[in-house]
């Protein structure tokens, strides 16, 4: 949908004018040469400069002057096309959008983004494909952020479906989650779906915001009505003489469908580990994803067991307001600088993406290549590199030294902590996280890190595998969640009557792109194995790839009058073998750290070893010849057959 028109909205100048004192000069500067076609916009002094990390750049470096003539040309632009002066270039595509794509972000950006970045900022719209009268029709477990919108995309497509979903309301970990800093570690205005924006309070998105980001958007298409609440499923059989599957719920009811859509994400089951003592402890003990309702840490010694992403963002929060805290630490991480985590957005910016045409796309495009695929070359291992016990290359090294200074910064004058919060394996091993006030809150008086496992839990505290002890009155678990286990403790089985957990075994699973596997047909996963983004971005991109590809393959089966499709296990082999082949030569199989992305056999499960634009490619069009393909039959041959 092209932005051709004069907004609605009436702004006076001058408040245009102050609001663009808060724009993103980088993303403002392919804005004026699409309103303008001025071509004196693409060349010095007017190319801004590339971001340092993950930082948002808003000044691209340029000198005050040339700020100030960008400012003043972008007021005289929006005033224009309010006038009714079209854009001079309202849809670039190919080599102009690369163009464009390079002068945003400063750098050289490959021209296989083009067709990407223009579906997603609505350069080039792909009409859905709707599917001809037919008889599929699917059900979906969950709905989260790609149970929802699968209902979406399956309704534009009109395929029957209903989604069963075992809490009371939309949101999946988001409705789950609610401990305290609960929030997202992706830009807010990237984490959300490219079809529905929003005018977030906050550059990174607290829990309470992107749940009801969920329910709005369950609201604005009307998803309540196909979507079962307080309905958990149990099991699921795939039955081959109806190409059909029948789910079975924890009430006992029986559902039948043709197509069976997992979307159970997998942050879904907390991992409790049997550490000995668990049971024996007198206190509140409680995982951080069913933190109990009205807890009151006021004055309370707690202990946090792990210092992951869900831990880093509770212990600052409650480090304020409990007596004493000890944090526990198998293993530390490697932390981010970010000027804006906690920043609010001012509404200065909302305006500015309400009033200027293609802003708000450019702002999203430069936060998906910097949080995205930028980093995925600096990943790579270098097998000449000769510091391979630190880093797996020069760049990776670089980013050592980047993350080592600002640890030391902000932990100077403490050396003991320095030694304890120094991760000693490369940056990115496991998921980089971002400073929420991890290192100020470390240096709390009231805060004692425990560079040590938990050997022990005991009715009054805790003991650490090197033997230190802390007696507490609240015990926090941030131990992470089942991620090896796809779609646990539901018992799928599908033609053969073998179960995916006995295919997968405990923690190897796998699957064709990571939505379906040889033996269970009309069966689609999103979020599965080998689809996590561990290089960084938004899982919310990869849903988008994962429902366009399963509604391309149900709309052609409805084509073609299809009953059942089902992957053909060559095929699996070949992406699994490219999969793990790919992964041997990523950091994440470096044995110098532990992380939820491989299994004890050290085989990454978890991980997409690919660019996102590699995956978006490989999901925009579902190829039968790797299927083998089940015709309906019809009721004239069903009679004689008989």
């Amino acid at each position: 949908m092209t932005e051709t028109r004069p907004s609605t909205r009436t702004t006076d100048v001058a408040e245009l004018a102050a609001a663009l004192e808060h724009a993103n000069l980088p993303a403002l500067v392919p804005v004026l040469f699409q309103l303008t076609g001025d071509r004196k916009w693409l060349q010095d002094p007017y190319r801004p400069t590339r971001s340092r990390g993950m930082d948002d750049n808003d000044s691209g470096g340029f000198s005050p002057q040339v700020a100030a003539e960008i400012k003043a040309a972008a007021l005289e632009a929006v005033a224009a096309h309010d006038a009714g002066t079209a854009p001079a270039v309202p849809v670039p595509t190919g080599a102009a959008l690369v163009e464009l794509l390079e002068l945003a972000n400063g750098e050289t950006v490959p021209p296989e983004y083009a067709d990407m970045v223009a579906e997603d900022n609505g350069f080039e719209v792909v009409p859905p494909r709707v599917a001809p009268p037919t008889d599929i029709d699917a059900i979906i477990i969950g709905a989260g952020v790609s149970g929802m919108l699968a209902a979406i995309k399956l309704r534009e497509a009109g395929i029957e479906h209903v989604v069963l979903e075992k809490n009371d309301d939309v949101g999946g970990c988001w409705l789950e989650n609610i401990y305290p800093g609960a929030g997202v570690d992706t830009p807010s205005y990237l984490y959300s779906y490219s079809f529905v924006p929003r005018a977030w309070s906050t550059h990174f998105g607290k829990r309470d915001e992107v749940e009801q980001y969920l329910r709005d958007v369950a609201d604005e298409y009307d998803l309540r009505k196909v979507i079962r609440f307080g309905t958990e499923v149990v099991s699921a059989d795939y039955d081959p003489e109806t190409a059909s599957w029948t789910v079975r719920t924890q009430d006992g009811e029986e559902l039948t469908a043709s197509v069976l859509i997992s979307a159970t994400g997998a942050l879904n089951r907390p991992k409790i580990p049997p550490i000995p003592g668990l049971d024996t402890f007198h206190g509140p003990i409680f995982h951080t994803a069913t933190w109990p309702d009205r807890l009151d840490l006021a004055g309370k010694r707690v202990a946090v067991v792990g210092t992951g992403a869900s831990a880093m963002q509770v212990v600052p929060a409650i480090a304020g307001t409990v007596a004493r805290l000890a944090v526990f630490q198998r293993s530390p991480q490697w932390v981010a600088p970010n000027d804006v985590y906690f920043t609010e957005v001012d509404n200065a910016v909302h305006l500015l993406m309400e009033r200027i045409p293609f802003y708000r796309r450019w702002y999203r495009t430069r936060l998906a290549w910097n949080f995205n695929d930028r980093v995925h070359p600096t990943l790579q291992v270098d097998p000449e590199w000769e510091h391979s016990d630190r880093s797996v290359n020069a760049a990776n090294d670089g980013h050592r030294r980047v993350f080592t200074r600002y640890l030391e910064s902000e932990l100077e004058g403490r050396p003991d902590l320095v030694e304890k919060a120094l991760p000693d394996y490369p940056p990115f091993g496991k998921r980089m996280l971002l400073d929420n006030g991890w290192y100020a809150t470390l240096r709390r008086d009231n805060v004692d890190l425990v560079a040590e496992g938990v050997a022990e839990i005991t009715p009054t505290g805790l003991r650490g595998t090197d033997g230190t002890g802390a007696e507490v009155d609240v015990i926090i678990l941030a131990t992470g969640f089942h991620t090896h286990r796809y779609l646990y403790p539901m018992q799928i089985t599908g033609r053969s009557g073998k179960t995916l957990a006995e295919t997968w075994g405990p923690e190897n699973a796998h699957a064709h792109l990571g939505i379906t596997v040889p033996d269970f047909p009309n069966l689609f996963i999103t979020c599965g194995p080998g689809t996590a983004l561990g290089h960084g971005g938004s899982f919310i991109t990869v849903a988008e790839c994962q429902i366009h590809y399963i509604v391309d393959l149900l709309v052609t089966m409805a084509e073609r009058n299809l009953r059942a499709v089902e992957v053909l296990p060559g095929v699996e082999e070949d992406y699994m073998r490219r999969h793990d082949e790919a992964h041997s030569q990523m950091l994440w199989t470096h044995p110098g750290m532990t992380n939820w992305y491989r299994n004890a056999a050290g085989r990454v499960v978890s991980t997409m070893p690919w660019r996102i634009i590699d995956y978006w490619r490989m999901t925009r069009e579902a190829d039968l010849d790797q299927y083998q393909v089940e015709p309906r039959v019809q009721p004239a041959l069903e009679d004689a057959s008989r």
